[in-house]
């Protein structure tokens, strides 16, 4: 029999985005509809965002998929194929599973560039062959044990409409083919996130559960009864009451390589396979707790953490009940953060500039002419994202419009989210990648739209992002209106025309957001035109004539004399021109 060949390729460019992201997560208790919610800002300098499709398919026997990785290194070699896979749709599948990640590197020694699978090639892998959370765990597990994983450390989102769940892996090195592992439920009245360190510590060991936060022992010995089990019994995973699996070999490994020598119940992931320091905890974990602080009201007492005093305090919870259940306009809000409100504020002083810009240039580091090293805080969002998603997986409707994807390209803070459903097999014009070009501006992209507007806003972000922000929300007010809508028109369709009526939608949406972002970056050059901004009426359409000039925001104009000095005091140029 022929063998048909499936190629899986995956862009260098996505490498080097993915490697600083965000993922919130959301219970579907903790939620304000019972949807379970994640997101992802997939962040990078250098590449251009777009929508990553595989369609549905049944495969003979003996077909395999090509890997190509991010390198050339793996030409040639293949995963075999499964009989079915799933549509895929950005990181969502037609069952509504998704999967989302962020890098965390850890131990670099542990990266094995002979394995084969990266952390994406997994995660796709995954969502093309799982129909649960539980099974992508599954999957997951069993491909890198298999065949081997060759990515740094991953925090990896796994969820359904049912359940959320965190799975950290790093691999063994240089001729260790798998990886060690540890995945965790979180509760369903919980939030979490990562983002870019290591977040699992202790973790209950097989024959042991949790209870109010602590391990205690499982009286029964029987592997059906445990809360925890190891790789060694993963086909008991999809039993409801395991909320814990991990790699067999994951204390053990740790103990051969040194990184660990207490007892088992000391054990902490994060300690043995990504050890903290002032640096990863302020640029990573420090946009878990100001998701947390938005929704909990004693975060504050981290703050020491978040500052590096480990003595005081070492860590966030990995998870966290909040004060009032979360909507998905919630989680948008909080994927557009920038510390406002906390001590990290990055819109509170003299570094935000004349119009308190909230984003900073690279490097992250920087030093003083006489030789002070400084950094840069680092928000959830970012003018580096390729792409931005917030996904709600909702179990009391159908799979096909229960699982929706919000879905724009570029920073999040300075885009509208558009719904895309999880079962189209139709990508909208401006999101797919023949149509976002890294190295081309194009009006038929998504990201390069977005990016202009952006751009045009970033520089005078307190002067113009009144204007961005009445676009965005008059998009995604439509957008959620419009859902409702949606429901009753698909009520009574048969499933292929719900899909081709599901299409259409997603395609009028996205089309909806293109031709709102070219009035949006026309209206503001016109308006903000030579540093004035010209006047409008009620209507909001331009005044014959007229402008008003700002001018500087009163915090830079305080910063200006204590880093001047009496280099523009007007009262000093007139004092020596009357003498």
């Amino acid at each position: 029999m022929m063998k048909r060949i499936i190629f899986f390729v995956l862009s260098f460019a996505v490498a080097a985005g993915a490697m600083a992201c965000t993922n919130l997560i959301v219970g579907k208790k903790a939620s304000a509809d019972g949807s379970v919610m994640c997101s992802y800002n997939c962040d990078g300098f250098g590449f251009a965002g777009s929508l990553f499709y595989s369609p549905a398919g049944r495969h003979a026997r003996g077909e395999r998929v090509a890997i190509r990785g991010w390198g050339p290194q793996h030409e040639g070699r293949f995963v075999e194929q499964v009989e079915y896979t799933y549509n895929v749709v950005g990181l969502m599948n037609e069952r509504q599973v998704t999967i989302v990640e962020t890098t965390f590197d850890g131990r670099l020694e542990l990266q094995n560039h002979d394995g084969l699978l990266d952390y994406f090639s997994l995660m796709r892998l995954a969502l093309q062959r799982s129909a649960t959370a539980r099974e992508a765990i599954r999957c997951m597990a069993e491909l890198v044990e298999e065949y081997g994983y060759n990515s740094s450390g991953e925090s990896i989102t796994v969820c359904d409409p049912e359940e959320a769940w965190i799975i950290e892996i790093i691999g063994k090195g240089e001729g260790r083919k798998g990886a060690v592992w540890v995945a965790l439920r979180i509760p369903d009245d919980c939030i979490s996130a990562h983002a870019n360190l290591s977040r699992i510590c202790l973790f209950p060991h097989e024959g042991e559960c949790w209870d109010n936060g602590s391990i205690v022992k499982q009286r029964t010995k029987r592997v059906k009864e445990y809360k925890s089990l190891s790789s060694r019994h993963l086909q008991y995973i999809d039993q409801p009451q395991v909320e814990c699996v991990y790699a067999a070999d994951v204390i053990d490994f740790a103990r051969e390589k040194g990184y660990f020598n207490g007892s088992e119940k000391e054990f902490s992931f994060r300690d043995a396979y990504c050890p903290i320091d002032f640096e990863n905890v302020r640029y990573a974990d420090a946009r878990v707790w100001s998701f947390f602080r938005h929704h909990c009201p004693d975060m504050d007492e981290y703050l020491p953490y978040i500052e590096g005093h480990f003595d005081i305090c070492d860590g966030l919870p990995l998870w966290v009940k909040p004060e009032a259940p979360l909507s998905l306009q919630d989680v948008q809000r909080d994927m557009r953060d920038h510390f406002e409100g906390t001590p990290l504020d990055m819109t509170a002083d003299m570094t935000a500039g004349p119009w308190g810009m909230p984003i900073r240039p690279l490097p992250m580091h920087f030093r003083t002419t006489d030789g002070a090293d400084l950094y840069r805080e680092r928000p959830i969002a970012t003018q580096q994202s390729g792409f931005t998603m917030t996904c709600q997986m909702r179990g009391w409707l159908p799979d096909d419009v229960g699982g929706v994807t919000w879905f724009n390209c570029d920073d999040a803070d300075m885009v509208a989210y558009v719904p895309l459903y999880c079962c189209i097999t139709q990508v909208p014009d401006c999101f797919r990648p023949e149509n976002n070009p890294r190295n081309e501006f194009s009006f038929e992209s998504a990201f390069w739209m977005n990016n202009w507007v952006a751009n045009m806003v970033y520089p005078r972000y307190s002067m113009m992002i009144g204007d961005l922000r009445k676009a965005q929300q008059e998009l995604e007010d439509y957008y959620f209106v419009d859902q409702d809508s949606v429901l009753a028109t698909i009520k009574d369709m048969a499933p292929l025309d719900r899909r081709d009526y599901l299409n259409k939608k997603s395609i009028a949406y996205a089309d909806r957001m293109m031709q709102r972002w070219d009035r949006l970056a026309k209206y503001l050059i016109v308006k903000y035109n030579d540093q004035v901004v010209k006047r409008v009426d009620e209507n909001g359409d331009f005044q014959r004539w007229g402008y008003d000039t700002p001018g500087y925001g009163q915090q830079f104009i305080d910063a200006i004399v204590p880093a001047t000095g009496e280099r523009y005091r007007l009262n000093k140029v007139i004092e020596r021109r009357e003498r």
